[in-house]
């Protein structure tokens, strides 16, 4: 990205896969000129785990992209998942005495909603501004120049391991890039994927990678919910290497060419080969078999973000319907699944957003890395960040906050 203003990296650090994707920024639209990827061995359930690992990944990655590109990277934007990512709503009420609202009166009802305790060893990492309440009236997007009594705000706060960001930050510092920004993989791939019809109306987006599954529910263009699912596509890789007795690279392979989790689309008679262990000869089982060791546990993926949304009380929130998203959503049947858990349409989500190598990103699991070049093109990287640096980390989270108080 040297000297060239106009070129945006998306890196995706997940825990099967880290992808790279370049974009290049036209006056309308945003060209894909670049993607690499390389197998994730130094992340678990999204958290970095072996740093040497990672850094190694993540150059593999972004080399094959500077290749595919036919230039030099310097700076990412970087996503962010993991088990640590908590998110709860937040209410804050100030007076404004029968004058007109300021910017300032919408940082201090910011600043009063988000002033809640939070355990010493996590971090505010964005504060999303849901809705404002001007006096008696409700669903107000910009209050700002509005005359009121008193100005309250809702905010949507997001929570994550300070520690586990860091070590993002430094296996990118270490791998020889800089640091844009961090943002959650959910909103990213949110971007990515959903129409402006279905973030207005309601819609549940859940991307479901190799070790978490990433939920975000949008509603009135602004995220409502954000949880995540410890489980994903390694877990679908696992029962099957358990319930096949094949190794879990055999394992992989098998749901990748054959993966299905209806029973009743499995053609009779149809088999599949399965590579034993121990060197014993590979033997030949029923498609219908490998579908059965699926379908209790995707129903279980779904089943479980179901509870999270129904007792949090948005049952109701998402008649858009459901988009799935991610690596591991390619499995024969997945939609139908869902469809039946949560009685609502329920789609494939591809990027849709972009221009030039469309039909190489055209897939789930490139919704992330698309989303982030997305958010960066709304941005801009004047600044790159060190882990070393001295307030660096507090600078990207400040930066984080502040673009999601110009989006609303």
């Amino acid at each position: 990205m040297q000297g060239n203003e106009k070129i945006i990296v998306g890196l995706d650090i997940g825990t099967t896969k880290i992808t790279a994707i370049v974009g290049e920024m036209l006056e309308d639209e945003i060209n894909v000129i670049g993607v690499g990827a390389h197998p994730s061995t130094g992340l678990r359930k999204g958290t970095v785990v072996n740093i040497e690992s990672t850094v190694d990944s993540i150059k593999k990655a972004i080399e094959e992209a500077e290749l595919m590109a036919g230039c030099d990277i310097s700076s990412v934007y970087v996503g962010i998942a993991g088990n640590h990512i908590k998110g709860f709503n937040s209410h804050g009420i100030i007076a404004i005495k029968g004058r007109e609202i300021t910017d300032q009166d919408v940082e201090r009802v910011i600043d009063a909603a988000k002033a809640v305790a939070i355990p010493t060893d996590r971090e505010i990492l964005h504060v999303i501004p849901q809705e404002f309440i001007v006096d008696d009236m409700e669903s107000i997007q910009n209050p700002v120049g509005m005359t009121a009594i008193r100005l309250e705000a809702k905010i949507h706060i997001v929570t994550g391991a300070v520690s586990s960001a860091r070590n993002i930050v430094k296996c990118c510092n270490k791998a020889g890039f800089e640091v844009c920004d961090i943002v959650l993989e959910s909103l990213a791939s949110g971007e990515a994927v959903l129409t402006k019809e279905e973030k207005e109306l309601g819609c549940v987006i859940a991307d479901m990678g190799g070790g978490t599954t990433d939920l975000a529910l949008f509603k009135d263009n602004n995220v409502k919910f954000i949880y995540e699912l410890t489980l994903g596509g390694h877990n679908l890789t696992n029962d099957i290497s358990i319930g096949l007795r094949t190794p879990l690279p055999e394992a992989e392979k098998i749901k990748i060419e054959h993966g299905t989790c209806v029973p009743e689309n499995v053609r009779s008679g149809a088999t599949i080969e399965v590579p034993a262990v121990g060197g014993r000869a590979p033997k030949k089982l029923s498609k219908g078999i490998l579908a059965e060791i699926l379908e209790p546990r995707v129903e279980e993926i779904f089943s479980l973000l179901k509870k999270e949304l129904f007792s949090n009380g948005l049952e109701n929130s998402f008649p858009a319907g459901f988009v799935l998203t991610g690596g591991s959503v390619v499995l024969d049947g997945i939609v139908e699944i869902a469809e039946s858990v949560f009685n609502v349409p329920v789609r494939i989500g591809e990027p849709n957003k972009i221009g030039g190598l469309k039909d190489i990103v055209k897939n789930p699991a490139y919704a992330t890395g698309v989303g982030l070049i997305i958010f960066g093109s709304s941005a801009s990287c004047k600044m790159d960040f060190k882990v070393t640096e001295s307030q660096g980390f507090t600078k990207i989270l400040n930066r984080m906050k502040q673009w999601f108080k110009d989006i609303i």
